[in-house]
């Protein structure tokens, strides 16, 4: 046998492997020996029909099979001995004039190769790192929902500005049909207020959909129907009023307080303010990473460039799935995926230079602790270790599961090595100008 590999230039190489008798015929001598063995041909013996039969009739299959196996173990061998680092699979090149009663096959292979390239993580160009702050208007807001939340409520007469009102929104053309409590005040627009305010309990009022609340997705909860229809909606309801109630803010003072934290770790407005600042920040800071992550995901890309062995790719797409593609598909699936294959390069390089990697105990230590939050939210504290251990080893066997829990991970390594090693200019705003800014 012969292998030899040609570079086509610095993205694409051939490599090409020549097979002679003398590399199979071993195998298959030992395979047709086998086969008579076994056969049960009528009129003969069992063990006793005659070789020139075995190989008329398997000989030839035999041949194939196991040089096809014998080519792909020398290709992935040479593959390896060579430390070709490749992209996507090596696509077998057709010849018109190939002949299975040949002495000698020759095989050639095309291969996609990786591209050299530098990553300048210190670039002139700085991500922006956002500091996520809780202003004193959303600390005030929390401490109002606090009150409203665990307030008093009682039936009033008829609807004011700041009453609850519960009723059955309807309308039968879109099918409209269900029953809602808001706050008066939350309508948008005076025009809305006034048709609520005074109604009684048996009352009937004709609302339009169109600008009825302050965002969409408000109406959307109150008339419940479908995302892809709120927008667009613009009908008039009917609501039936059941109930008018208002709510007395509950007092700041220690009985709320321990409702709120039964470990008595809040005595004060002071403290309460701090607590919900620090619990808000902390939910700010992990939006604020993952957008990080995404910008520096994005930089990365568009500031180190290289070349991809593009032709190679889109053939290789063509082939590669269950259904074959046209060449116009497999470009149009090269374009859709071309820059997270970038990144998995950046973030491969960067991986291995830096020996970023992990471990099963690693994942095991971030499956458990991802349980125990979830845990937490149902109220359970303190779970045992053995039942981390067990519900952990449970979902690790579960390949999807692993293999999320995995990224996650490394995205997050990936991140700290970032913060660690990359310029950035820091920006602090409050919560409601980041998503305007970030998600315009």
């Amino acid at each position: 046998m012969n292998i030899t590999k040609e570079n086509i230039d610095a993205l694409n190489a051939v490599v090409k492997i020549d097979i002679i008798a003398d590399d199979y015929q071993a195998k298959v001598s030992e395979l047709l020996t086998d086969y008579r063995k076994k056969a049960d041909v009528p009129g003969f013996r069992k063990g006793h029909v005659p070789m020139g039969m075995i190989k008329k009739q398997y000989g030839k299959s035999i041949m194939i099979d196991e040089v096809n196996k014998l080519l792909q173990a020398s290709l992935n061998k040479f593959i390896a001995d060579e430390k070709l680092e490749m992209l996507g699979n090596p696509l077998p090149r057709m010849t018109e004039d190939f002949n299975w009663d040949a002495e000698t096959f020759s095989f050639e292979f095309e291969l996609g190769l990786a591209p050299e390239f530098t990553i300048d993580l210190k670039s002139k160009k700085k991500v922006t790192k956002y500091s996520i702050v809780a202003t004193d208007n959303l600390l005030n807001e929390e401490v109002k929902n606090i009150q409203t939340r665990y307030g008093k409520v009682s039936a009033i007469d008829e609807a004011t500005e700041h009453a609850n009102v519960t009723g059955t929104f309807v309308n039968e053309e879109k099918e409209i049909n269900n029953k809602s409590t808001f706050l008066v005040n939350d309508l948008k627009g005076k025009k809305n207020e006034k048709k609520v305010i005074g109604a009684k309990v048996g009352d009937v009022i004709e609302l339009d959909t169109k600008k009825l609340f302050e965002n969409d997705h408000k109406l959307q909860q109150i008339l419940g129907v479908e995302h892809d229809v709120i927008h667009d909606l613009d009908v008039t309801v009917s609501l039936t009023v059941e109930e008018v109630t208002k709510t007395e803010p509950a007092d700041l003072d220690k009985e709320l307080f321990d409702k709120l934290f039964a470990d008595g770790s809040v005595s004060s407005e002071l403290e309460l303010r701090e607590k919900i600042k620090e619990d808000a920040e902390k939910q700010f800071n992990q939006q604020g990473d993952q957008q990080l992550l995404n910008a520096i995901t994005e930089h990365l890309v568009e500031n180190t460039k290289f070349d991809l062995p593009a032709d190679f790719l889109k053939k290789w797409l063509a082939t590669a799935g269950e259904k074959p593609l046209t060449a116009d598909e497999a470009e149009a699936e090269f374009n859709k995926s071309e820059k997270g294959l970038r990144y998995q390069l950046i973030e491969g390089k960067i991986m291995k230079e830096n020996d970023i990697k992990i471990d099963y105990a690693e994942l095991v230590d971030y499956a458990k602790g991802f349980i125990r939050t979830q845990m937490a939210q149902f109220g359970n504290m303190n779970p045992e270790e053995k039942e981390l251990d067990d519900i952990a080893g449970r979902i690790l066997q579960n390949q999807e599961e692993a293999q999320k829990l995995q990224s996650q991970l490394i995205s997050n390594k990936l991140l700290t090595f970032y913060k660690e090693n990359m310029n950035f200019k820091t920006k602090e705003l409050s919560y409601e100008d980041f998503i305007k800014e970030v998600y315009k």
